[in-house]
């Protein structure tokens, strides 16, 4: 899908408090980023932001980073961020970045990030595209380089194809498979706690079932 560009969004991301600008400088020093030192959870190719703006809110003992890599997308994050605080909601636990996730190792320092969460991502259908899907094992490794030992990933989807081939992924490389569903919300067990994102409440609102997997090393 052809994003569609947003006139000005590149400037009102550099001018905006709540972007990191320059990300791989806080490489080994996240905590002194956030006014409280906590656990770091990140989302990785978060969209418009609204599944980590709840769990912000959720869990003010939890830092978060959202990561989006399109300008456009990343606006629509800040625009509903403005508009939350406007209304008294704030976020000190919340930061984005606009970045690729190929340079989350240039990033994080290793055992620096504690969580993370993949909701929804490009399923790249074409085969010599599968080292872009953000549950490859390039990407596998990639999370491993940051994580901290017992640390997890999350991923939620409704596309079954990409589901397989990510349940396929783990049973290749060193990571666990703790839990996985392909029915989330009928998985008594797995739904508990669920936050929806805005494609979760739209693809089952239409029927489609929700996919989750849970992994770590």
């Amino acid at each position: 899908m052809r994003l569609r560009n947003i006139p000005g969004a590149q400037d009102a991301i550099l001018e905006s408090p709540y972007v990191i600008q320059k990300p791989e400088a806080h490489k080994g020093v996240w905590a002194e980023v956030f006014p409280k030192k906590q656990p770091l959870h990140i989302e990785v190719g978060m969209g418009k932001g609204r599944f980590l703006m709840d769990l912000a809110r959720l869990n003010p003992d939890i830092n978060y980073v959202g990561i989006e890599m399109y300008d456009s997308v990343l606006l629509r994050a800040l625009q509903k961020r403005e508009e939350l605080e406007e209304e008294g909601t704030k976020y000190e636990n919340l930061f984005f970045m606009r970045v690729d996730a190929r340079l989350l190792p240039e990033i994080f320092e290793k055992g620096e990030v504690d969580k993370i969460y993949l909701n929804f991502s490009d399923p790249w259908p074409k085969a010599r595209h599968a080292k872009r899907r953000l549950t490859s094992r390039e990407f596998l490794e990639r999370y491993d380089q940051i994580l901290v030992p017992d640390g997890t990933v999350e991923f939620k989807t409704d596309n079954r194809e990409l589901f397989e081939f990510s349940l396929e992924e783990v049973n290749e490389t060193k990571w666990n498979l703790l839990a996985h569903t392909f029915d989330l919300h009928h998985n008594e067990e797995m739904v508990k706690g669920n936050v929806m994102t805005e494609y979760e409440e739209k693809f089952s609102s239409m029927g489609n079932p929700i996919c989750k997997m849970i992994i770590n090393r």
